[in-house]
């Protein structure tokens, strides 16, 4: 399978590597010529537009920032949907609106092109070892023809079921981590006011039952919400806004875990 990549950024770029060094052959686009330098070491080849490198490829994996970069890689006609031959796949791992994939599969499956949503977990380490978490949405065999390529950075890659059903369970995932953000920093403060220095109160809870990777995370940030609002607490915003959006059109309850949400984005200064 030929492989285009859009989207060299942190996490994106560990995972280019992993397709080109693991044998297949890949052609990368970026704006800027800089991200691109790094692949000079490689075999990857480059395009002068996304419709260039979808000309070269059967797969096309986008790992851009917004919906509006989806959208605008996609169309025109510079785009990717005018180069892909009818037969290839679009691959999003970007955490976009489920809707925004749905809309892309129904211009694309007009063309014989299939879309996965794919969107990931775990960063750049995780991508560069070969561990992301890839949540899968679309037609059972497109997912199984991309497989062998998404595994290639991920594990697991999970199929939840067609076109969206990925992004909406990245978006749970992301309210769900936001919420628990909440609970153990308001815990730490809570035993600080109790007479429990915060450094040995989670000490004692990530070797108990009360553990969990959001308490990790504010550990590993000084021990408060500050250093993680700065690096997460906007994508976490937008993120909690989409879900709720979603539980809005839906009729659905979120329940609790969206009020420890809120919580959690106030004392981050980033309020949905």
């Amino acid at each position: 399978m030929r492989v285009g990549f859009i989207g060299l950024g942190s996490q994106g770029a560990p995972m280019a590597r992993r397709i080109v060094e693991s044998g297949y052959p890949t052609t990368l686009w970026a704006r800027r010529a800089a991200s691109l330098e790094a692949f000079a070491d490689t075999d990857a080849g480059t395009a002068e537009s996304p419709a260039a490198l979808a000309r070269a490829s059967d797969l096309v994996c986008l790992c851009v920032v917004s919906d509006d970069d989806v959208e605008e890689i996609i169309g025109g006609e510079n785009g990717v949907l005018a180069g892909l031959a009818p037969g290839g796949i679009i691959a999003v791992h970007s955490t976009v609106h489920p809707d925004t994939c749905r809309r892309l599969a129904q211009r694309a499956g007009a063309q014989g092109i299939s879309v996965i949503d794919a969107p990931v977990s775990g960063g750049g380490p995780a991508a560069a070892a070969g561990r992301l978490l890839v949540m899968l949405g679309g037609d059972t065999e497109a997912v199984q023809r991309c497989r062998p390529v998404i595994e290639t950075y991920a594990d697991p890659a999970v199929h939840l079921g067609g076109v969206g059903s990925g992004q909406v369970t990245k978006l749970l995932n992301n309210l769900l981590f936001t919420a628990n953000l909440g609970s153990a920093a308001s815990a730490l403060a809570l035993g600080e006011a109790l007479g429990v220095a915060a450094d040995r109160l989670a000490e004692v809870v990530t070797r108990g039952s009360a553990n969990s990777f959001a308490l990790n995370s504010i550990q590993g940030s000084g021990g408060t919400l500050d250093r993680l609002a700065g690096l997460a607490g906007t994508l976490l915003q937008k993120d909690v806004r989409l879900i709720t959006d979603l539980a809005d059109r839906a009729d659905a309850a979120p329940g609790a875990v969206l009020d420890a949400a809120d919580a959690a984005l106030t004392t981050m200064g980033h309020p949905r």
